[in-house]
């Protein structure tokens, strides 16, 4: 997979500290979901909403494991994924501490989704240098993307 140039460890997902009234409400919300579900013959909807309730609460009691992201000559790799440059369109770098430090991978292919990467400690102008020789950086991308928004305020 090359040589590698630069890495760090990522939380596999971010973990969110949620108040006991966030958990009420949401309780609230997803029992009055549920109910409008079943009110409506929408029984999809109703499992639908029981699984979020129960993945979020799982999610809640377990730490969340490291993984890698490495920086190589040929492509970045990120926990058990490798993307290779050539699949890669362009990278963004959304940096506004201490909320805000993420790595954008977005790629050529209109089925692969846009990849956010937390820059943890690392020196953004570190990776930009290393990513630079390999593929285009999206100036124009300067800002956090809506879903990763979502997540942070509403604690997703």
């Amino acid at each position: 997979m090359g040589r590698r140039l630069i890495s760090w460890h990522v939380d596999e997902y971010r973990r969110q500290e949620r108040s006991r009234l966030w958990y009420i409400v949401a309780a609230i919300l997803g029992f009055v979901l549920i109910i409008y579900a079943i009110a409506t013959s929408n029984f999809l909807f109703a499992v639908i909403i029981l699984m979020i309730g129960i993945i979020t609460l799982i999610s809640s009691f377990k730490e969340p494991d490291a993984i890698e992201v490495i920086i190589t000559t040929t492509g970045i790799v990120i926990g058990n994924d490798y993307y290779e440059y050539k699949k890669i369109k362009d990278f963004s770098i959304v940096y506004e501490p201490p909320e805000v430090k993420l790595l954008y991978l977005d790629f050529h292919s209109p089925w692969h989704p846009l990849v956010s990467v937390p820059l943890e400690d690392v020196d953004p102008n570190v990776v930009r240098e290393q990513l630079l020789p390999f593929t285009q950086e999206d100036l124009n991308r300067n800002e956090e993307h809506l879903t990763d928004v979502l997540q942070r305020l509403y604690k997703l």
